[in-house]
């Protein structure tokens, strides 16, 4: 069945998550801080509001696309064992390319949708090559 979402509607649901950390992807602390919009492909769209930074994340069968929808992030991704910041800013896409290791930093107030490829793989630490 086609089925269109508000995106404000289920952002609107969303409990503003103040001083996300990332260890919170491991124990379900910020579960209210997320929502999925609707299935797509081998994964999922996603929508997120919080401040705070990622524990490290990747997606071995895609690329990931990461919109902020409002507020702000630095978004960190491994390329060639060095750390590439990228600053991204309401209204901002990124393509983070498959397989590449990448964490949000210092989130502010972000409101995040993502387009993620399934399995991902999370680390607490920064893998290694």
């Amino acid at each position: 069945m086609i089925e269109k979402k508000s995106l404000t509607e289920i952002l609107g649901r969303l409990t503003h998550l103040p001083g996300r950390t990332p260890e919170m992807a491991f124990d379900g602390a910020a579960d209210r801080a997320f929502a999925e919009v609707a299935a797509y492909r081998e994964g999922g769209i996603s929508v997120g509001y919080y401040s705070g930074s990622s524990e490290w994340e990747r997606h071995p069968v895609g690329d990931e696309i990461v919109m902020a929808l409002e507020g702000c992030t630095t978004v960190i991704v491994l390329v060639d064992g060095e750390q590439q910041r990228i600053q991204l800013n309401a209204g901002e896409v990124l393509v983070v390319p498959q397989n590449h290791w990448h964490r949000f930093e210092n989130s502010d107030h972000l409101k995040i949708l993502g387009v993620t490829p399934q399995p991902s793989d999370h680390s607490l630490t920064i893998p290694m090559p």
